[in-house]
């Protein structure tokens, strides 16, 4: 029952609390969206020249610019939202206005202002994002907006400190890289010096099986080849040591050749000779040795290469001294390596990859949590899948992102075509041609 008449000073306040409904309903979209908005999708947002992507793009880059920003302008409309409510309910509904008050709180902007915008914006990430990146640009410009930020988060850091800061900092890995990359971020190290520490950090997590050749690019000779033969083969792809393999069994490994016993022993006049006559022993490895161990292996036992077996003990890869150093300092180019950059950026967006680039890389190029249990390398990921060797052009969706196949050489994926993918188009799973 209304308690009073509704005056004009009623209708004002009625009208400011939907007013300040409508812009807590967008800040839950433009707070939602752009923190699920990763940098690698915003750069390919800005790529495609719209002003809205440009504006995003520096926002994402810079969250600090206007996560307290818009914090603070959610805080102060709730708070006068509900002062408004509070009055404007106790006017009409004298003593049941409180308790009207909250259940219209509760009702009403909890559902309204909070899980419905939210969930659209988890749904729609991109379109959110997209949305609220030039208006939340121009709030965040407000010069007493941000005077008043700056204000409190500085109250704040007074009245936080305390002994037990004093003691630490105890962090873990994930925290210490995120530690390692503000600094970056920074300039209080270089670049070159934030790779080299994150490869560290997480070199002792990487097993061979990550690094290895895989079997189908392994350059074998076989067993009955002449040490002429051989040492052609060996020329040819530039290489100081191959394995030697039985010619009734391809994955059967019966040792190394080293170029430099070949090339001694055609000088001496026995290029005749067949190629096992001068094999040298080789080390098998399983998958999952951790590859931090292996170099100290390879270190004190003075071997530099190593096959890789999998758990039925078939031929699997191939790993050396050098793969094992490319995971710490970065990839070693050398006379006899031909330059295929893993990555090419299209300029629209869009990535052209290797096939046989890790998931760990591409999940960092891109800001995507695709798992690396079931798949090491994007090409396993499509053909995973899709269940079958795909045509070209056949994709799949993950995250917003479209993988279609790019190059098939036979049943092999040599190259995948990575592009945003326009949202409401089809369920994350989908695949097609």
């Amino acid at each position: 029952m209304i308690a009073t008449s509704v005056t004009n000073l009623d209708i004002l306040m009625l009208v400011a609390i939907f007013v300040l409904l409508v812009v807590l309903v967008f800040l839950a979209v433009a707070e939602m969206g752009l923190s699920r908005m990763s940098k690698p999708r915003a750069a390919s947002l800005a790529d495609q020249g719209s002003k809205a992507g440009k504006a995003l793009k520096k926002l994402v880059d810079e969250p600090e610019r206007w996560v307290n920003s818009v914090l603070l302008t959610v805080n102060i409309c709730q708070t006068v939202q509900t002062s408004l409510t509070a009055i404007v309910a106790g006017r009409l509904f004298g003593g049941w206005g409180v308790a009207i008050g909250v259940v219209l709180n509760v009702l009403v902007f909890f559902v309204l202002a909070e899980a419905v915008p939210k969930t659209y914006a988890v749904l729609y990430p991109q379109r959110s994002a997209l949305m609220s990146a030039r208006p939340v640009s121009a709030l965040v410009a407000f010069p007493p907006l941000q005077w008043t930020s700056r204000a409190l988060i500085g109250l704040t850091n007074v009245i936080v400190k305390g002994k037990g800061l004093e003691q630490g900092p105890f962090v873990s890995e994930s925290e210490l890289l995120g530690i390692v990359e503000t600094a970056a971020e920074d300039d209080v190290i270089e670049e070159e010096e934030r790779e080299l520490i994150e490869s560290i950090i997480e070199f002792g997590d990487t097993v061979a099986r990550e690094i290895m050749v895989p079997r189908p690019d392994i350059i074998t000779i076989p067993h009955t080849a002449t040490i002429t033969q051989g040492l052609d083969v060996a020329l040819e792809h530039g290489y100081s040591r191959i394995p030697v393999v039985n010619d009734d069994e391809d994955d059967d490994v019966v040792g190394l050749a080293f170029v430099k016993d070949l090339m001694q022993a055609e000088r001496e006049g026995g290029g005749a000779r067949p190629v096992s006559d001068l094999i040298r022993p080789v080390r098998f490895v399983p998958e999952n040795k951790p590859v931090n161990r292996l170099m100290r292996e390879m270190q004190a036992e003075k071997f530099h290469l190593a096959l890789v077996a999998d758990e039925y003990g078939a031929l699997a890869g191939l790993i050396t001294l050098e793969d094992c150093l490319e995971e710490l300092v970065g990839e070693i180019i050398d006379e006899h390596d031909e330059e295929d950059d893993d990555v090419q950026h299209l300029g629209d967006g869009a990535y052209l990859v290797d096939g046989g680039m890790a998931i760990e890389d591409i999940n960092d190029l891109l800001g995507l949590h695709i798992p690396d249990d079931d798949w090491e390398t994007v090409a396993g990921f499509l053909f995973g899948t899709l269940e079958h060797v795909p045509a070209v052009d056949e994709f799949v969706v993950h995250e917003g992102w479209r993988f279609s196949a790019a190059e098939i050489d036979g049943r092999r994926i040599r190259r995948v075509k990575i592009t945003l993918e326009p949202e409401g188009s089809g369920d994350p799973a989908e695949s097609g041609d």
